[in-house]
């Protein structure tokens, strides 16, 4: 599961977008935690076809400079990964620090579910 995520990781560092949607299971979902109402980018995807769109509407606005991986639990079928990023608001050209605590679960070797938890007040204060 850590090699899954790892190569998942690199394709979103290289921006490569077919690589990041190799990782997730047909039926995979993605979830970035906040409140919609305050950032339109939060909120749940399901399936490639959605995946698809919404990993390439944010690789397209942020680049992934650096990840360094600060914890990593494996408990059965499900992952944590607390990382520490520099990323790049590619409209704007501002660069900024943060911390990302990704939750995955997986099935049949893929992942099936990841829910992140972001600064979605931060991300909106780069964004505006």
């Amino acid at each position: 599961m850590l090699d899954v995520i790892k190569r998942a990781y690199a394709a979103r560092g290289d921006g490569d977008l077919e690589g990041l949607v190799a990782a997730f299971h047909p039926q995979g979902s993605f979830n970035l935690v906040g409140d919609r109402s305050a950032l339109h980018l939060t909120g749940s995807v399901e399936g490639h076809p959605t995946l698809r769109e919404a990993f390439g509407q944010f690789i397209a606005h942020f680049d992934f400079q650096k990840r360094e991986i600060l914890t990593e639990l494996v408990d059965g079928n499900r992952v944590a990964v607390q990382s520490r990023m520099v990323i790049r608001h590619n409209p704007s050209g501002k660069v900024f620090s943060t911390e990302i605590l990704d939750l995955f679960k997986f099935q049949d070797g893929k992942i099936v579910e990841l829910v992140e938890f972001a600064d979605t007040a931060l991300v909106k204060a780069i964004i505006s």
